[in-house]
């Protein structure tokens, strides 16, 4: 006798592997692998946090009505467009689940958010994947994958685990080139991390056009990332689908709590902005220095590196080499960049000791 078996799709998915937080031989390290906030998280954000801890036994607001309305508030938005989740993650299978199911196809970019691929898998859609230019997303190669099967687009912008940045006049053509029934889903996970005057124009096409969700997060330069808080805006019709089967309380009391104060903070955001453009140019400057070893570092609009190793040193030499080191980094063979580490942008003394530990091992 058999037990249940799950649907062909589902044995089809590869889990999502997450950073690792200890070495090989379980020896904590500096853990440059999940692009976490060095400087950690608001003062304030922490204190409110603290505030609501004992709230065990009460169930949250499941509208999450506060958070949404200091979302609004801070992005001139909607609040009865904005919908949360644990963490964009959710957001994003809530995307797929709400509009997407098998025979439909789901597009993304190669080397593209991992989650994509879980989420389109999970519904029984079909993954296609739009071929990339430069490790950057190519808005001709994603028109080119439409059919009548299509019924998402996935776009990270900046994108995960490439660093890249699409503009803004990219974007624009990308959705004027969509079929009005096919949901473009920019996924703005790094987007803090981008210059004040840079805008992919997300937020503005999610409140004019009916088929444009952006989502965002609270796991990177806010530092939240213990609390998993994601939240994404779009047209009402595809809000209202999506609650239609999303967890009613996914966010505690104090998480909740925890992201309005941290979105009061915009000291803590600004300055997590500057660390990161300030060592995220002086590592990358570094790598350059390197590049008569075979490093290239991908030009980067996030708050993390990815470095191709296409010399004498290969990337999991590399990789295993810094962790015998004391840092932890991510290589990419799962999501088809074998030749490729991907570094977070840690703290002064994390950026510094990294660099160091990478030229003595590629002899740079």
């Amino acid at each position: 006798m058999t037990g249940p078996q799950p649907k062909d799709w589902i044995k089809a998915i590869h889990p999502y592997v997450p950073g690792k937080s200890t070495t090989d031989s379980g020896r904590k390290a500096i853990k440059l692998s999940s692009n976490e906030n060095p400087l950690g998280t608001s003062d304030h954000a922490r204190a409110a946090f603290a505030a609501h801890a004992g709230e065990l036994e009460r169930y949250p607001d499941s509208g999450a009505t506060a958070l949404r309305e200091e979302i609004a508030r801070l992005n001139g938005l909607d609040a009865d467009r904005i919908i949360y989740g644990n963490g964009s993650d959710e957001v994003l299978h809530l995307a797929a689940g709400a509009f997407a199911g098998p025979g439909d196809e789901i597009i993304y970019v190669n080397y593209g958010f991992a989650v994509y691929e879980i989420a389109t898998r999970r519904v029984g859609a079909t993954p296609v994947i739009a071929p990339d230019k430069d490790y950057a997303t190519d808005v001709d190669a994603i028109l080119a994958c439409v059919t009548a099967r299509t019924r998402i687009v996935f776009v990270a912008n900046p994108n995960n685990p490439t660093s890249t940045y699409t503009p803004r006049e990219d974007i624009a053509r990308l959705h004027a080139g969509l079929p009005s029934d096919v949901l473009l889903v920019l996924d703005h996970a790094y987007a803090e991390y981008l210059d004040e005057d840079e805008d992919d124009g997300g937020f503005a096409l999610a409140q004019a056009a009916p088929n444009v969700l952006v989502t965002r997060t609270f796991s990177k330069i806010y530092g939240l990332a213990a609390e998993r808080i994601g939240w994404g805006t779009a047209a009402a019709p595809i809000i209202d689908a999506m609650h239609r089967i999303r967890l009613p309380f996914s966010i505690t009391i104090a998480g909740q709590n925890a992201a309005i104060a941290a979105l009061k903070d915009q000291d803590f955001v600004r300055a997590s902005r500057a660390h990161n453009a300030k060592w995220r140019a002086w590592l990358a400057d570094e790598i350059a220095k390197m590049g008569n070893q075979g490093l290239r570092a991908i030009e980067s609009k996030a708050n993390f590196l990815l470095v191709l190793f296409e010399g004498h040193v290969s990337a999991e030499t590399a990789y295993q080499g810094l962790m015998d080191r004391g840092y932890i980094v991510r290589w990419l063979p799962g999501q088809g960049l074998p030749h490729g580490l991907r570094i977070t942008i840690g703290t002064e003394s994390e950026t510094l000791g990294l660099a160091a530990a990478l030229r003595e091992i590629v002899g740079g």
